[in-house]
């Protein structure tokens, strides 16, 4: 049907298509503050504490849900030039907004899509011998970088033990082929005391020496963002923070030495007074046991606020505690703010729900989770606002 043909309503010069929409953040039910001066200064704390290894960045899913076209940028401009992704289409994002960056991406060599890697100048980390075998099929006589990864302790990607075993005995199987770094990836380096962790570095060493002749002076790389503050030993040529980098702490059970970059705050729509034992939200799971004041704000499990923080969940209006009452649903929170001061709690005020009080740990602990999930499930119905760095 032609344009001519669609109704007076629908087309783009009628009068309503001319109003101009009002400030997205007045539209918005939250908003999510990044602060790429943050991420950046990060990215310094691990190059000062990788060094004299390298320091790389990881920025896979999304640079872990806040935004891999405004991080990325930030993170280059900061000084990162090695970076690492999940998945080759992730990758292929992150080169068109950093020609110039060695991108690795860690799930491997994708099967129908080999030629995607050298053609974009792309880094596939190979995880088994027949990654290896389509690898060089793929590049024929011409040398291009990859990783090789090995199974020290996940059971999950990489080499396995009779793999490597092979490899070693069949160095023909690697035979012209520039591989940078050997890799694994701890399990347990977020654990204090696990011995999990030197028994990865023992079998990482091992693995070293038995692939030394097949893989020539390739490097290595072990430390993840945790694995980094294990000390020395663990960080060989390159390290590869992920989580730290967006504020995660790297060391629970001491104080974390990272910057928070999030900031989210939700919009108050309403308040009402409550009698006692009157319910709140889906299954009355809350009931109110004296006068009570609930704030509804206008966030859920759809923009990423997980519903296991239904009833252990925590804001800061005004500065002042409001604790999550009732269940989260798909677009709404309420909260309990009869301690808070009626001037602070107002509609069209905000109730902070991640930020310097309340880091991402602390939220992750009260949802029975870890702040990587908190982070990577924050949706795309906030209005984000990117502050410093390359914003």
């Amino acid at each position: 049907m032609s344009s001519d043909a669609l109704p007076e309503s629908s087309k783009s010069d009628s009068p309503e298509s001319a109003v101009p929409l009002s400030d997205p953040a007045a539209r918005a039910g939250g908003i999510l503050e990044i602060d790429l001066s943050a991420l950046a200064a990060n990215w310094q704390r691990l190059v000062a504490e990788s060094a004299p290894a390298e320091a790389s960045a990881v920025v896979k899913a999304d640079a872990y849900g806040l935004g891999v076209a405004e991080a990325a940028p930030a993170l280059w401009q900061a000084g990162a030039r090695t970076f690492f992704v999940a998945q080759l289409d992730e990758a292929l994002t992150l080169r068109a907004l950093l020609p110039q960056a060695r991108i690795y991406v860690l799930n491997g060599l994708m099967a129908g899509a080999e030629a995607d890697y050298p053609a974009h100048d792309l880094r596939p980390v190979l995880n088994s011998l027949e990654e290896l075998g389509r690898w060089r099929q793929t590049l024929g006589a011409r040398p291009h970088p990859a990783a090789l990864q090995i199974d020290s302790g996940m059971s999950r990607l990489g080499l396995e033990a009779r793999e490597l075993a092979r490899l070693a005995s069949e160095p023909q199987r690697a035979a012209g082929l520039e591989i940078t770094h050997l890799m694994s990836h701890l399990a347990s380096a977020d654990v204090p005391g696990s011995p999990q962790s030197e028994q990865q570095l023992a079998e990482f060493l091992a693995a070293r020496q038995t692939l030394a002749a097949a893989l020539g002076p390739a490097g290595a790389s072990l430390a993840n963002s945790a694995g980094v503050f294990l000390g020395p030993a663990y960080r060989f040529d390159l390290t590869r923070p992920g989580s730290a980098l967006y504020g995660i702490n790297p060391t629970p059970g001491r104080s974390n030495p990272m910057r928070q970059v999030v900031r989210l705050k939700g919009k108050i729509l309403q308040l009402r007074e409550i009698d006692p034992l009157r319910g709140v939200g889906y299954g009355a799971s809350w009931r109110a046991q004296g006068p009570t004041r609930i704030a509804t704000v206008a966030v859920g499990y759809a923009d990423g606020y997980l519903r296991s923080l239904s009833n252990s969940g925590e804001a800061l209006v005004g500065g002042h505690k409001a604790p999550v009452v009732g269940r989260v649903s798909m677009d709404l929170i309420t909260l309990d703010v009869t301690a808070v001061p009626e001037a602070a709690a107002r509609p069209g005020t905000f109730a902070e729900l991640l930020g310097p009080d309340l880091p991402v740990d602390t939220v992750g602990d009260a949802a029975g989770t870890i702040g990587y999930e908190i982070l990577t499930s924050l949706g795309r119905r906030y209005h984000r606002v990117y502050r410093g760095g390359a914003a």
